[in-house]
């Protein structure tokens, strides 16, 4: 048995160009580097500004999101886990434990 991390498999972080070197970079970008536009009408104090999210925080926010509706583990299933093993009816297959383990090695060796 292999646990899937789903949040490692969306994004691989260390393969996402973030655009360092663009930051704080061109006109009308503020102190935080985030590029901004105000426009004053004449004779008010009115301002607004337009700010633009990476596509990085764009796909971070998207995969917050599954997360959070999803959930990441199933509630029931823990519980009558739980409640199996309280009981003393929980058995343990090793030979299923020593392949699941026997996989993870051969997977963190060929990395």
């Amino acid at each position: 048995m292999k646990i899937n991390d789903s949040i490692k498999n969306k994004v691989d972080l260390n393969k996402v160009d973030l655009g360092a070197d663009k930051v704080g970079a061109g006109k009308g970008a503020g102190a935080n580097g985030i590029a901004g536009n105000k426009t004053e009408a004449a004779g008010t104090s009115k301002s607004t500004e337009n700010v633009t999210l990476s596509p990085i925080s764009v796909q971070l926010q998207s995969i917050a999101s599954e997360v959070s509706a999803g959930g990441v583990f199933d509630a029931e299933k823990v519980n009558a886990i739980k409640s199996a093993i309280e009981s003393g009816q929980f058995k343990v297959n090793s030979e299923k434990v020593a392949d699941g383990l026997m996989d993870t090695v051969k997977d963190l060796l060929k990395k």
